[in-house]
């Protein structure tokens, strides 16, 4: 039992997304919030060539099985699933929002949205990523397959993953991606921001707020946890702790001039947990 539960870029769709692992991960966890941050399918992938395995049935119905215990199931598009950004409503089963602002059991306030609206690139050349996603699917084929045929299973894209990491990072500093993520996290009078986006799972303090980046499901195999006393752990698939965000000794709020919003920031706290922003 967690309180919060926070993945993203699952890629459901893709031929190297690890979904059986991102089930076991879902089995082992009941959150009161899961979010979903992004790229949970594949739009890309999919309109291309129709892949569905029985795994991601699989998912869905876990994710079905937690809403029937209690489980509160928020979605936030991402650039690979971007078409559900034109279906931005309460569905009752799940409630899908470009953005949200989740407040922490300790009221710290955390803004939950993919992060592709920060990446230039993705905003400025869509034509270059859509590019390097397929060039990227040709790396990860063949590095599973030498991975294969060297008999090396336990991180079969760990050489993707490390390039991966250095054009993300490249990016991000080219995009000044975690400041740009890290300015709206505070216009929106938040103590930080979770993102997904950049498949590089990370808790930083940038600006005297806190980046999380939830990670991704080809790769890295990551999600952020959040227990019931406001602290947060990013792990991986096999339960490693990558990084921990301890509760602050005393709470550090945005300042907050108009009682209203301070009014509505200490409802969410106590009693809803998740506002929309």
């Amino acid at each position: 039992m967690v309180r919060s539960l926070f993945v993203s870029d699952i890629h459901l769709g893709c031929r190297h997304s690890q979904a059986e692992p991102f089930r076991e991960l879902l089995q082992r966890y009941e959150p009161r919030y899961l979010y979903v941050v992004g790229d949970f399918i594949d739009g890309w992938k999919l309109k291309r060539r129709w892949r569905w395995l029985p795994v991601y049935d699989r998912i869905l119905q876990r994710l079905m099985t937690l809403k029937r215990s209690g489980t509160e199931l928020l979605y936030t598009p991402g650039n690979h699933d971007a078409f559900l950004r034109n279906f931005l409503a309460n569905f009752g089963v799940v409630e899908v929002r470009d953005r949200f602002v989740h407040v922490t059991a300790d009221g710290r306030r955390f803004l939950v949205t993919h992060g592709d609206q920060f990446d230039k690139v993705e905003q400025g050349m869509p034509w270059l990523s859509l590019v390097a996603s397929y060039a990227y699917d040709v790396l990860l084929s063949t590095n599973w397959l030498v991975n294969k045929l060297r008999g090396k299973k336990d991180d079969p894209y760990a050489f993707c993953g490390m390039i991966k990491r250095r054009v993300k990072y490249l990016v991000s500093h080219v995009s000044e991606f975690e400041e740009k993520v890290i300015e709206s996290a505070l216009a929106s009078r938040c103590s930080g921001i979770i993102c997904g986006h950049v498949h590089a799972p990370r808790i930083v303090e940038v600006g005297g707020l806190a980046y999380c980046n939830t990670g991704d499901w080809v790769e890295n195999c990551s999600a952020l946890v959040e227990y019931h006393d406001g602290s947060m752990d990013l792990v991986r698939r096999n339960g490693e702790v990558i990084a921990h965000l301890p509760v602050p000794a005393a709470p550090d709020f945005p300042n907050i001039d108009s009682p209203i919003e301070s009014q509505e920031r200490l409802e969410g706290a106590e009693v809803e947990g998740v506002l929309v922003a």
